[in-house]
């Protein structure tokens, strides 16, 4: 592989050369690796009350001997109710008292008479309106408009619709045949119903001009 090698310089001997470049170029790997730097890239030392944080350590101690000081007090406390078996005068012996009680009662019983009072008068007071004014009014009404129509009022509501539609369920001739029936029928009752309106006409035309005729001669 020496004759492939290439010097920067030329040399009568390649293996030579090679070897020598490769030992100058180790040499100065590890003159690299070993090498000092000029520029300080260290971190700073953190000081040693920052990382043991001592202030807290402190608090954190005297938070817990609170602590150990409540608990034993608590603890005497309930051992002492144990030997005793709870006899302690817990039970307050004084009426509960209000300062302005009085005046709020005096106020209740004010609001309350004036309500009754108000009601009262509510209840004596009649009403402006009559009921049975207003029902006379409405049958003198219904007396005039009966009295003016032409024909006689309620009686469309009466009268009641005479045409039956039948529906085949069988062959399509049938189905047929009972459609043309059908729509027959339909065109009889029709003609009766004209029929039937014509005649009520001319029974009302004939008790008008009887009613005209018999006015005069009273």
């Amino acid at each position: 592989m020496h004759k492939a090698y290439q010097p920067l310089k030329p040399a009568t001997n390649k293996y030579l050369q090679k070897k020598w470049d490769q030992t100058s170029y180790e040499e100065h790997r590890n003159k690299v690796s070993t090498a000092r730097p000029i520029v300080d890239t260290k971190g700073i030392r953190t000081p040693a009350h920052v990382q043991l944080k001592l202030k807290k350590l402190q608090l954190q101690d005297e938070r817990l001997v609170t602590i150990e000081r409540d608990n034993r007090h608590l603890s005497s406390k309930l051992s002492d109710i144990v030997r005793s078996k709870g006899l302690v005068d817990h039970r307050n012996h004084y009426p509960e008292r209000s300062l302005n009680a009085e005046k709020r009662r005096h106020e209740l019983l004010q609001v309350t008479s004036q309500n009754q009072a108000i009601y009262q008068r509510i209840t004596a007071r009649e009403s402006d309106y009559r009921r049975q004014l207003w029902l006379d009014d409405w049958e003198r009404v219904e007396r005039r408009r009966d009295d003016i129509a032409r024909y006689p009022r309620g009686v469309a509501n009466k009268q009641k619709s005479k045409r039956r539609v039948k529906f085949a369920v069988s062959d399509s001739g049938q189905s047929e045949k009972s459609s043309e029936s059908n729509s027959y029928s339909d065109t009889n009752t029709d003609q009766e119903e004209e029929e039937e309106e014509e005649e009520e006409e001319e029974e009302q035309k004939e008790t008008e001009g009887n009613k005209d005729s018999k006015t005069p001669n009273e």
